[in-house]
């Protein structure tokens, strides 16, 4: 294959990734699906997809009884009826954006080795579909899940980072409920205080709750499961599972958990805003030999409760 018609494969492939800029509505949910099926914490929140860049999201319980004794064709009295409490969670998303360069030879020797399924339509016209398009994008989308996760986790106001300092996070805003491990490793102590922390109310699904530590943490207690001389020891060892069981709660670990912090909740007590206009350009830099890939999207992170967070610190 000539380098010109490489050149003009590639084009016609990258092209096809957006028409207009904005991503047609069944590409977004493509692109997002993709997202929240990356292995992360992403994949796990309750996704909200907005319209508008603001959203109100209604929150209705019971934080008390709400039963009492009943007698016979009596009404309950004003004092012993129950109102619920309502509140609203405000989404307002921020602006993140990803500048992909593609210098020509990096495309012309992908094509060159594999073909990569991306020859033009029988007359010679038409888009091109291929498999290299829809790799690069996974691969944006993959990288994107794991970026969205750092600031969903780690994202503060008071960040000199100025990708973080967009929103705040999950540990930021988690405070309600906080378990000092006094520097001490990770181990089952720190998972049942946590859960002792936990408001009773919430405390009646345990299986539901998830602890999300660091990486290594979550290596450092497979290894003490690992090193217990029973079946579940064995399989703890032998398992390349990224899950554990912690008195009744599972535990995860997140790529980007900070190494000394962690988290307990039902995952979908954390939410994902996202507006529904994802946009996706594509442009070529001629003197430069490169082709240009910009993704622009509008996220927020919240704790749909506060009081269903336990946040963990000073873990060793």
């Amino acid at each position: 294959m000539k380098n010109s018609q490489i050149i003009q494969k590639a084009d016609m492939t990258l092209a096809d990734l957006a028409s207009g800029g904005l991503l047609t509505p069944e590409q977004s949910a493509t692109f997002l699906r993709k997202m929240r099926t990356a292995p992360t914490i992403l994949n796990q929140m309750r996704t909200v997809v907005m319209s508008s860049p603001q959203r109100n999201i209604d929150k209705i319980g019971f934080g008390s009884r709400i039963l009492r004794p009943a007698v016979s064709a009596t009404a309950l009295s004003q004092a012993d009826r129950s109102k619920p409490t309502t509140e609203q969670i405000q989404l307002s998303t921020k602006e993140v954006i990803a500048e992909v360069r593609l210098p020509y030879d990096v495309i012309e020797d992908q094509i060159e080795q594999a073909n990569l399924n991306i020859n033009p339509n029988v007359n010679g016209s038409g888009p091109v579909q291929g498999s290299f398009k829809d790799t690069i994008m996974s691969m944006i989308a993959e990288r994107a899940a794991i970026d969205l996760e750092e600031l969903a986790i780690r994202g503060d106001t008071a960040s000199g980072d100025p990708y973080l300092a967009l929103l705040d996070g999950f540990l930021k805003a988690s405070s309600a409920n906080v378990v000092d491990a006094g520097a001490a490793p990770i181990s089952r102590t720190v998972f049942k205080n946590g859960i002792k922390a936990m408001p009773d109310e919430y405390k009646n699904q345990l299986s539901q709750l998830k602890n999300f530590i660091s990486m290594d943490n979550f290596t450092e207690y497979q290894d003490t499961r690992a090193n217990r001389e029973t079946a579940a020891g064995d399989a703890a060892n032998e398992s390349n599972t990224n899950l554990l069981w912690a008195l009744g709660t599972r535990v995860e670990g997140a790529a980007v958990m900070p190494a000394d912090s962690g988290l307990l909740t039902n995952p979908k007590n954390m939410i994902f805003g996202i507006q529904r206009n994802i946009s996706v350009e594509v442009d070529k830099i001629i003197t430069e030999r490169v082709f240009v890939i910009v993704l622009t999207a509008r996220v927020d992170f919240k704790i749909e409760e506060p009081d269903a967070v336990v946040k963990y610190i000073n873990i060793a």
